[in-house]
């Protein structure tokens, strides 16, 4: 009796190995770093890296290993004062060029890392850093897209030679068009219907006796635009955060209308701000075939012409004529030129745009077009000892592409390397400025000092939790309190392995999910224990009481456990953040001290205790 199958054991030791294997890395700790990388994607090639790492090693700032990976060179060092004072060298030897930033990179084995095992983010209260809450204007998103119609209906009139007396936009919202008589509202109301299905139609009061047709979004409309704007703007500070080099940002939605930004190990508040509020625009312009760019790189530029360069430095003559600015481009997409296979940027633009590009590519085909990219910085030198804000223009071609027919609302640029340079080029179209404004309704600035302090705390309270209940099992229950602490220790073990798998990012509530889910963990053990102690004091033998134990305590655990868990998924549906993080690390260990309770109890008692004849149990 009490007896398992082979393929419980096989369960309960896979279960071990997994998570001790994704357990680990968060034994070996972080190694100080810097992190280099080039802006917009541009890759750190093994001259720089050369280059880079003599300078340093003449200073005595040899780093221990150095890593080049997808576009980024990442150097290790000893200490945190060698990452300093090399990052201060890098700084000096690239200049603004490239990106230099500090980094904690995982210490995890080569072999850990071929079996995809990381260790656990640390959150911005345990690693120090800033945090965001910034609020998204989705009214003034939908202003601009009300706008926006406004440019689209002018066009769709003229283009129909349907006659108007006013366009304009109501402050309430909505678009109100007036008409000089009946025919001319009823001809145009058709032809909204028509063309615009996405707009809601009504007629308004009579102006002056003239008929109007008053235009809203629909709310489907409003909540693409809201989603568009969201989802927009968290692209466009992602990639000015990524362009930082900031080591694993938090940039997410929250709710309807709010984005959080978290940047671990930014402890400058103002330079943050700088970064995620600068500008950045596009701008269309012919290239200038008719001249010599030589003759303008020895100075005799054409007064009808400006000298650029392009990503890799190589310079190109641009008419001075612009034939569209970005804030024209609405929406971008990487994919497949149709014809050709090649990869291919397509570009929406509004109304007004899609006219004036219309009209100007007409005369152009067959010419090359250059797409500049240009972004105003902001950053902070030290002169004499004094901080000096100073501002930066940076202008850059990212693309030239040949015009192969007129161009209107929807065009392409091909011309691309391959799909990821693509991707590049219709991220930055999308990011090149937010959809909507932003503003920042709160903000915290967390010290590492306080960080390494919660750390230690945190991991304080969850060792003392653990002690206390390991002692108490163990002189209460005996043998049975053994191998319940043994469980205990497995299931902190299996939660610290799938935080890990999950990547998710442990925060300090998060810590105080574990010490409540250790204190925790042992209810279902108790719960079985008293169970088999009530089935002896009833004169059952000590199989029937293991047996019954078991069994008649399940529902009861059962129970107890699923109302718990109502109450995470609710926290973590509900709550902010901080909540969230509390709600993931108690759900998962919920569900993982039922299984070592359950399960891994069971099958220990089962083989040391299972098919022998007892006449008492240590219990």
């Amino acid at each position: 009796m009490n007896q398992n199958p082979l393929w419980k054991y096989l369960l309960l030791l896979g279960a071990a190995l997994v998570a001790l294997v994704y357990a680990a890395p968060n034994v070996f700790g972080e190694d100080p770093a810097i992190q280099i990388s080039a802006p917009r994607g541009a890759a750190v090639d093994e001259a720089l890296e050369r280059r880079l790492v003599d300078r340093l090693t003449a200073r005595g700032l040899g780093p221990q290993q150095v890593e080049r990976e997808g576009g980024r060179l990442l150097l290790r060092f000893g200490n945190t004062e060698q990452q300093l004072a090399a990052k201060d060298a890098a700084d000096e030897e690239l200049g603004r060029q490239y990106v230099v930033a500090l980094n904690l990179a995982p210490a995890t084995p080569p072999w850990l890392q071929v079996l995809g095992a990381l260790p656990m983010y640390l959150g911005l209260d345990l690693r120090g850093g800033v945090h965001f809450l910034m609020e998204v204007d989705i009214a003034d998103a939908v202003q601009q897209a009300e706008q926006r119609t406004v440019n689209d209906l002018r066009v769709l009139f003229r283009d129909n030679r349907l006659r108007y007396a006013a366009i304009t936009r109501q402050s309430q919202g909505g678009v109100r068009v007036r008409f000089r008589d009946e025919d001319t509202a009823a001809q145009a109301e058709a032809l909204l219907a028509r063309e615009l299905p996405e707009l809601t139609l009504a007629r308004g009061e009579l102006v002056d006796g003239e008929p109007t047709i008053v235009i809203a979004l629909s709310e489907e409309g409003v909540n693409e635009i809201r989603t568009f704007a969201l989802q927009q703007n968290v692209t466009t500070l992602r990639n000015r955060v990524n362009e930082l080099g900031v080591a694993e940002p938090v940039i997410q939605q929250q709710g309807e209308n709010r984005i959080v930004v978290q940047l671990p190990g930014v402890q400058d508040t103002a330079r943050a701000k700088q970064i995620l509020g600068a500008t950045a625009t596009l701008e269309f312009r012919m290239v200038d075939t008719e001249n010599s760019v030589q003759d303008a790189l020895g100075g005799r530029v054409p007064p009808t012409s400006q000298l650029f360069r392009e990503r890799d430095g190589n310079p190109v003559l641009l008419r001075r004529n612009v034939m569209l600015t970005g804030d024209r481009i609405i929406n971008a997409q990487s994919g497949l030129d149709q014809q050709s296979g090649s990869p291919a940027v397509f570009i929406n633009l509004d109304g007004q745009g899609a006219r004036m590009f219309s009209d100007r590519t007409a005369e152009q085909i067959g010419r090359p077009m250059a797409t500049v990219y240009i972004e105003n910085k902001t950053f902070t030198e030290y002169v004499d000892g004094v901080a000096v804000q100073s501002r930066e223009r940076i202008e850059e071609v990212i693309n030239i592409a040949t015009i192969r027919d007129q161009l209107g609302k929807r065009f392409q640029i091909t011309g691309l390397t391959n799909t990821e340079e693509a991707r590049t080029l219709a991220l930055l179209l999308r990011a090149g400025a937010l959809a909507a404004p932003v503003n920042i309704v709160e903000e915290r600035t967390v010290g590492p000092s306080l960080g390494q302090q919660n750390i230690d705390q945190g991991m304080r309270s969850v060792m003392i939790g653990f002690v206390l209940v390991l002692i108490f099992m163990a002189i209460y229950y005996k043998v049975f309190g053994l191998i319940a602490n043994l469980a205990l220790t497995f299931n902190l073990v299996m939660m610290v392995a799938v935080l890990s798998m999950l990547q998710a990012t442990l925060t300090l509530p998060g810590i105080a999910g574990i010490v409540l889910t250790v204190g925790m963990a042992v209810d279902a053990n108790v719960l079985i224990f008293e169970r088999i102690r009530e089935e002896l004091r009833m004169g059952n033998s000590p199989q029937a009481s293991i047996h019954a134990g078991y069994a008649k305590a399940f529902s009861t655990i059962a129970d107890s456990n699923i109302t718990t868990l109502i109450a995470a998924l609710l926290l973590f549906g509900f709550g902010t953040g901080p909540i969230k993080g509390f709600a993931v690390t108690l759900s998962i260990g919920i569900a993982t001290s039922m299984f070592t309770a359950i399960v891994g109890t069971r099958v220990l008692v089962n083989f040391i205790y299972g098919g022998r004849r007892l006449s008492s149990l240590p219990i």
